[in-house]
């Protein structure tokens, strides 16, 4: 199996992840031109993971996100449904607790932790809306989602050329670098599928977050949602853009 198909089974997405998991953050590295790890570093400070807190890391992969949520004294479960990803994690962390975790039906207790996050992850979903309910239910009252994913930029003509690096440049720079270059074939492919900053925000509004924002990075290439569990049964809330200043890496 070397290309998950679109309809995004999870033993084929799993399958595609275990092909590429011990290059995956060298060739995300090259392909992103080293944007990623400060996309990362932004995560990160969104999270904000304090001492004591408990921290999901979902789409995990081998782990580099998750031990940034480590620094500040929060214990960091990471989990993902590749094998492979899995194993390259706890050799490469053996301090962090990899367990595999389909974002669909969480092998987790209700209420179990203060943050949920995914990054570059929740688009490679078979069912978002379920995975979205899964993520609200293993969070606790008042406790934070951060969902950090490929998105839409914001400028017309920069939009064109990102579409074309996509599917072009991507796909043969990824020949060089990967282990499986098909893999990010089907990668491109879903980036372009994937809704616009608004839609998912309402979309997340609609699975019962509350405070849903975001923030757009590197012109829309990528944005970070941030949304709250309701501490208590809520009628209503507004979906709605961040109005900061965006980060730039």
């Amino acid at each position: 199996m070397n290309r998950a198909k679109l309809d995004k089974q999870p033993a084929d997405v799993a399958s595609m992840f275990d092909d590429v998991a011990s290059r995956y953050d060298l060739t995300n590295d090259v392909l992103s031109f080293g944007l990623a790890r400060a996309w990362r570093r932004t995560v990160a400070h969104s999270v904000a993971a304090g001492p004591g807190e408990r921290v999901l890391d979902l789409a995990a992969g081998t782990g580099t996100s998750s031990m940034t949520f480590t620094h500040h004294g929060a214990e960091v479960v990471a989990g993902d449904i590749s094998t492979g990803m899995l194993t390259e994690g706890r050799r490469r962390h053996p301090k962090i607790d990899f367990i595999y975790a389909d974002a669909m039906d969480l092998p987790f207790a209700d209420s179990s932790f203060d943050v949920v996050t995914i990054s570059f992850g929740i688009r490679n979903v078979n069912d978002v809306d379920t995975a979205l309910d899964e993520m609200l239910r293993v969070l606790k009252p008042g406790g934070r989602l951060v969902i950090c994913e490929f998105s839409t930029p914001t400028f017309d003509a920069f939009s064109l050329v990102y579409k074309e690096y996509l599917m072009r440049a991507l796909p043969a720079v990824s020949r060089a670098v990967s282990s499986n270059p098909e893999a990010y074939v089907y990668l491109a492919e879903s980036i372009r599928a994937w809704p616009n900053q608004d839609a998912f925000a309402h979309q997340i509004l609609d699975a019962g977050f509350d405070q849903v924002k975001y923030r757009n990075l590197t012109g829309g290439i990528v944005a970070v949602h941030h949304a709250l569990k309701p501490a208590e049964a809520t009628t209503d809330s507004v979906a709605a853009a961040d109005t900061a200043e965006p980060i730039k890496p």
